[in-house]
């Protein structure tokens, strides 16, 4: 039995006709995007990794020490200290630091207790002295 008149009926079967064509467009857009966006780069594992992980038995003991600076507070004063040495100034922490070896890099240790500007300080005086590689290391 119908109930509804061949009028009603075509309508319908008119208002359920997809249009695919513009769908398809937005869908070539999208596809063309993130092929142009995309950045091929090499695997994880193909990149180096920092550390070292073959050694001679000629390792030297300067190999296994690397430079620290720390800057932190040294009687309520801030300051840098340098294996047993401790600096006021960054100008005497940078020549001390030029006459270190400089291939194993260096760690700039910071306590919670002092102010930005003093650790700016070991930072550029690490880079002035010729490090290539500083790394920093926050207060816990």
């Amino acid at each position: 039995m119908r109930f509804a008149s061949p009028k009603q009926s075509a309508a319908r079967r008119t208002m359920l006709r997809l249009q695919l064509t513009s769908m398809i467009d937005v869908i070539f857009l999208l596809l063309i995007f993130f092929m142009t966006t995309t950045t091929l780069s090499s695997p994880e594992s193909r990149l180096s990794t920092g550390l070292q992980t073959e050694r001679d038995d000629s390792a030297r003991a300067a190999d296994f020490q690397p430079q620290v600076v720390e800057a932190r507070l040294v009687d309520g004063a801030p300051a840098f200290v340098l294996g047993q040495r401790v600096f006021r100034d960054k100008a005497s922490l940078t020549r001390t630091l030029r006459e270190l070896p400089k291939e194993a890099g260096v760690f700039v240790r910071v306590s919670g207790d002092v102010r930005v500007e003093w650790v700016a300080g070991a930072l550029q005086s690490c880079e002035d002295a010729g490090f290539a590689r500083v790394n920093y290391v926050p207060a816990k």
